[in-house]
Formats: C-alpha cells, sequence, structure tokens
C-alpha cells in the first residue's frame, strides 16, 4: 500500500479545502491528527486527515497543512470541530519542526514512521 502525504498548504485559506475533504469523505476518514510543534519558541499545529484507500486502489492518502495554525487560533477549533462532527477521535502528537530535516520529504518519511509507530497507518 502506498501512504503519502499531501501538502495543500500551512493552513491559511487551504484550511477550508481540507474542511471540505473530510466533510464530503467521512466514510473514508481513517483518522484525524493534530501534529504540533515548536517553532522559534511559539506552538503551531498540522493537521491532517488520513483517508481510507478508494475502492479499486491501494493508495491511502494523508492530506495536511503544515505548520501555519497557531495553536489557540480559530483554525485549529474549526478542526476540532470537524473532528465532533464526523465522530472521530483527534490524535494528537508532539513532533520536530520540519525544519529540522534538510529536505521536507524526509520530514515527511519521519512523520510516516511516527504514525506507523503507533499503528495510526498500517506497516507496509
Amino acid at each position: 500500500m502506498i501512504q503519502r502525504f499531501i501538502e495543500l498548504g500551512e493552513g491559511y485559506s487551504d484550511i477550508y479545502e481540507l474542511m471540505e475533504l473530510g466533510k464530503s469523505n467521512p466514510h473514508r476518514i481513517k483518522q484525524m491528527l493534530a501534529l504540533h510543534t515548536t517553532i522559534n519558541e511559539k506552538k503551531y499545529v498540522s493537521i491532517a486527515i488520513v483517508l481510507q484507500p478508494a475502492k479499486e486502489g491501494k493508495f491511502m492518502p494523508i492530506y495536511i497543512c503544515r505548520e501555519g495554525i497557531p495553536i489557540d487560533s480559530q483554525r485549529y477549533q474549526l478542526f476540532r470541530s470537524l473532528s465532533e462532527e464526523v465522530n472521530k477521535k483527534l490524535i494528537s502528537f508532539e513532533i520536530k519542526p520540519s525544519s529540522a530535516f534538510s529536505e521536507k520529504e524526509l520530514y515527511y518519511q519521519y512523520l510516516l514512521g511516527i504514525l506507523r509507530l503507533h499503528h495510526i497507518l498500517p506497516s507496509l
């Protein structure tokens, strides 16, 4: 199974696209994630929705808005409300910021490892 992050942006206006993906596919939502990090001594959260693979495929998309949402913002509250609306527990992790990695792809490999270790994603 292919598991891949699809970055929509940093959580400004693109958060509404992520919210729409969740509202229009509640039957496919496997997990909803809040990935907390600290950048320059400020707390931020990346939000993500893990979807079940489509009926005819072995591709598991993980849509993410990366590190642009302050922890105490209305945008984060909207995402938390969506998790209640679709009856999915919001799973939270404290993670390293993407700036700790030399390439964005290494950051996403790090996240995949964490999610597999905690059985959020199935192992390959």
